[in-house]
């Protein structure tokens, strides 16, 4: 169910597809750790428990690259890089509307049980949440948004999106009950570019998403990932 992408002594990014949880929850679903785990044993022949670091997380419905830790010293590195916000994450998404050619979402989210809610910034708990996005295309009332995220908040494209009026496409949630792909979203992480843990070497990782894409904006996708790397 994982699409490995690039595997190293330090690094494992896969693809990962929408539906498939991140790691393990109480649902005792398939999840992508727990997976690339089991990928990393048999294409290895690893005896024993096999190590791997999660070090983001992508939600449930949606998809695309995904990176972990296979040591504990790259773990560390990487969680740095997340933390300081190096890590180039970017985001195709399907919305509503004819969105502008650009804009910037800026807010403080708030988690509450499975919900996030856009709040003030003096609430306790509050995270300020940043994203940019660019319109490449837009038919069928529906516009395709390249998103680059400054910082990554739980739910946080999903709920800023739809706060200025272009929902995503498949988020009942937090948008119109417009179904996309089953309980998928119109969510994909296509590229994410960090630094090598022990190189000093750039690394990009590039994904295309399934094939319920195309339906919408297939012309647009291939010349993205074309120019993508």
């Amino acid at each position: 169910m994982i699409i490995p992408l690039y595997c190293d002594n330090h690094l494992l990014f896969i693809n990962k597809p929408a539906g498939l949880l991140s790691q393990a929850d109480h649902t005792g679903d398939p999840d992508a750790l727990t997976l690339s785990k089991q990928f990393i044993k048999e294409k290895y022949n690893k005896p024993g428990e096999v190590f791997l670091g999660l070090v983001h997380r992508l939600d449930r419905p949606a998809s695309g690259v995904m990176v972990f830790a296979r040591t504990s010293k790259a773990a560390r590195r990487l969680f740095l890089q997340f933390n300081e916000r190096t890590v180039d994450k970017r985001y195709l998404a399907i919305v509503h509307g004819s969105c502008p050619e650009t804009g910037t979402c800026e807010s403080y989210l708030l988690k509450k049980k499975e919900h996030v809610y856009i709040v003030s910034q003096r609430e306790k708990g509050a995270q300020y949440a940043n994203l940019s996005y660019k319109k490449l295309a837009v038919q069928k009332g529906f516009s395709l948004v390249d998103i680059k995220l400054a910082t990554g908040r739980p739910h946080q494209i999903r709920v800023q999106m739809a706060a200025i009026g272009h929902p995503l496409l498949g988020d009942f949630r937090y948008g119109k009950p417009t179904s996309f792909d089953g309980k998928n979203l119109a969510l994909h992480c296509y590229s994410l570019s960090l630094s090598h843990p022990t190189r000093d070497e750039k690394l990009t990782q590039v994904a295309a998403p399934n094939k319920a894409w195309d339906t919408y904006f297939e012309r647009e996708l291939g010349q993205l990932l074309e120019n993508t790397g």
